[in-house]
């Protein structure tokens, strides 16, 4: 069986009647980074995909500027699977005062793991370049289900999130899954980072949540332009991303979906580029 999920024995009540039952659940575990010998985070996630996911986190909090800062990844000497080390290149950029994590984040957090409003306000988003991206309004409403086709784990257990890129043909690219819907898009991006294929400026993100800011500042990190969500933005991602210049979808269910930003990358039309 996968290591993101396990088996236990549960009682399956249905009317006047019950019966000891098997249920499949999502695993969530403690992840521990070490950033060059140094303990900057431990978030709570789902098993695999753990060095994707420390590559992304680094670069979404501008830690390393893409892979060729890291040195190095792997687990520590004692083989723990809860841990992940990186090393950054003697070259790399070096961020001498980031902003600092509280050490424990749960599988919800993002910029809770912030230390102040202050250090949340310094962590900037960048602003993209202008570009001529245009995608037709059919595509976008068919990607929720091509998303669902490749949920594995979610098909077992029901209880992680998911993020995926397309491409604007809408070509399914990559699929992550977590109980932590920022994890599912830090082992994303860091998958896209490690095989050198940042910056995603001519890619769509898709998350099977909410639309939360910080999902928004780390999709403008990997410079995605267009970025759906199948449930509801916060005010703070839809202001994050007009600023910056991303186009922001809700609500992308039903054969329908709502334009938060940037509604000039969109065309109502069967023809897309």
């Amino acid at each position: 069986m996968s290591e993101a999920v396990v088996t236990v024995p549960v009682a399956r009540i249905e009317g006047f009647s019950s019966c000891e039952v098997d249920d499949v659940l999502a695993v969530e575990e403690p992840l521990e980074f070490r950033l060059d010998q140094i303990t900057i985070s431990l978030t709570m996630r789902t098993p695999g995909d753990d060095f994707e996911l420390a590559a992304g986190f680094l670069f979404a909090e501008d830690l390393i500027a893409g892979s060729e800062d890291i040195l190095s990844i792997s687990r520590p000497a004692d083989g723990s699977p809860n841990v992940v080390e990186v090393r950054r290149t003697p070259e790399a950029r070096v961020n001498h005062s980031p902003a600092k994590r509280n050490f424990l984040m749960t599988s919800a957090c993002g910029v809770c793991g912030k230390a102040s409003l202050e250090e949340l306000e310094q962590n900037a988003c960048p602003a993209l370049a202008p570009d001529n991206v245009r995608v037709a309004s059919s595509m976008i409403r068919r990607l929720p289900e091509r998303l669902r086709a490749e949920q594995a784990v979610f098909q077992t257990t029901g209880g992680l999130h998911a993020a995926a890129l397309f491409d604007f043909n809408g070509e399914l690219q990559a699929v992550r899954e977590d109980v932590g819907r920022h994890n599912a898009v830090d082992k994303l991006v860091g998958a896209a980072l490690l095989n050198r294929q940042t910056p995603l400026s001519r890619k769509i993100l898709l998350v099977s949540g909410r639309a939360s800011f910080e999902l928004v500042q780390k999709a403008l990190m990997a410079s995605i332009p267009l970025m759906a969500a199948v449930g509801a933005p916060s005010s703070l991602a839809v202001a994050t991303a007009e600023k910056a210049g991303m186009t922001l979808i809700g609500f992308l269910r039903d054969d329908r979906f709502n334009v938060y930003s940037g509604a000039g990358r969109i065309t109502v039309s069967e023809n897309h580029t």
